[in-house]
């Protein structure tokens, strides 16, 4: 009796063994198959969302790219553009130097090229506002061969002519630039426009400011020059500064002596920008030190100091500092003809009577933007 209970005590043992050994192998079963499918299924979709390959990891060019991978192709882009440029220094090591400037301004050439193909046009992060013949047209040039600048050429007149074309209007005319750049953009009539500084305020407080100035004498003939090299028949210098020239009586309605009355025209922007969001550059250190004065933007601006004296060379013909000559260039870079021409001659007490007359002007401007730019 005691030994078939304990028989079938085994085979109740050995069945309810079986019965666990099915239910965990049809558990692990399941497990298998549901998870199998989730990876499957993870894959497809990764797979959807993929970049398609890169023109730069030599892939074909598909279009309908994603806003990530676009981002992914401008890092791969500019990676591939530093990998070159230490690739050449490698190589450059074993030959003749180039002329100063040469590597540096290709690596501009190629984070343009980036910046045009993935940058965005963006409302500019800092203006140059003036002053006419002040040197603008060479601070542009000047700051347009860093890397991280990309500069509008032609003056827009956007705050003073074209205002109500509007900002989309304004912004179309940019350059693309990517986040890490800076948009510029430079018309000196600006800086005595009225109306500027409030409209430049309205589209951001922001900005930045870059006001050349030069010793107004020197400016206003410089000014009278350009226009008499376009109207020859306009009166002469004297008639034209002078209500009464016996008497020492200043004709300020002239807009060739209005615009060296800086002071009068910087208390108008100060009303809508704090006078550390401008930057006031000498025009005439800009000729006898132009690496000085263009490191001084560079910090303004937040840049790295990368235009240094070895980009620069002074030309003796038209008295003016020029870039020196590019590794991709066989000519170097300077002015146009219109800048650096011959003055016309004026009689020295005119002059003198003009340093007297702009004299308070200077001094009220000097202690204003704390500078001295030593013009009396």
């Amino acid at each position: 009796m005691a030994h078939r209970l304990l028989s079938c005590a085994n085979r109740v043992s050995a069945r309810f063994a079986f019965i666990c050994t099915l239910s965990l192998s049809c558990t692990y079963l399941c497990y298998n198959i549901i998870f199998y499918r989730g990876t499957i299924m993870t894959n497809q979709s990764y797979e959807g969302r993929r970049c398609p390959p890169s023109k730069i990891a030599g892939g074909k060019k598909l279009l309908g790219k994603s806003d990530n991978c676009a981002s992914l192709e401008v890092r791969s882009a500019l990676d591939g553009s530093a990998a070159q440029r230490g690739s050449r220094d490698h190589r450059d090591q074993s030959k003749s130097p180039v002329s100063p400037g040469g590597h540096w301004t290709d690596m501009n050439l190629r984070n343009m090229s980036v910046a045009q193909k993935y940058g965005n046009k963006k409302l500019p992060n800092a203006l140059i506002v003036g002053v006419k013949k002040g040197g603008t047209r060479a601070v542009l040039e000047f700051i347009r061969i860093h890397p991280d600048v990309r500069a509008l050429g032609t003056e827009p007149h956007f705050f003073d002519r074209n205002y109500d074309r509007g900002l989309d209007w304004y912004r179309g005319l940019m350059p693309r630039t990517l986040d890490s750049q800076i948009t510029l953009e430079k018309t000196p009539s600006y800086f005595v426009t009225r109306e500027a500084p409030r409209r430049i305020s309205s589209m951001s407080h922001q900005t930045k400011l870059i006001v050349v100035v030069r010793n107004p004498v020197t400016r206003a003939i410089s000014d009278y020059t350009q226009t008499l090299s376009k109207k020859p028949d306009i009166p002469t210098f004297e008639e034209l500064a002078f209500k009464n020239k016996s008497l020492g009586l200043v004709d300020t309605s002239w807009n060739a002596i209005r615009i060296g009355m800086y002071i009068l025209h910087l208390e108008n922007w100060l009303q809508y920008f704090r006078l550390s969001q401008m930057h006031f550059v000498s025009g005439e250190r800009l000729i006898t030190d132009p690496a000085g004065e263009m490191g001084r933007v560079q910090d303004f601006l937040g840049l790295k100091r990368i235009i240094t004296d070895k980009h620069f060379y002074f030309n003796r013909t038209k008295g003016f500092p020029c870039l020196k000559k590019p590794e991709s260039s066989s000519q170097p870079r300077c002015l146009g003809k219109s800048k650096g021409r011959t003055h016309v001659q004026i009689d020295q007490e005119v002059i003198e009577q003009l340093r007297e007359f702009y004299r308070p002007h200077n001094i009220k401007f000097y202690e204003t933007v704390g500078q001295d730019f030593k013009w009396d």
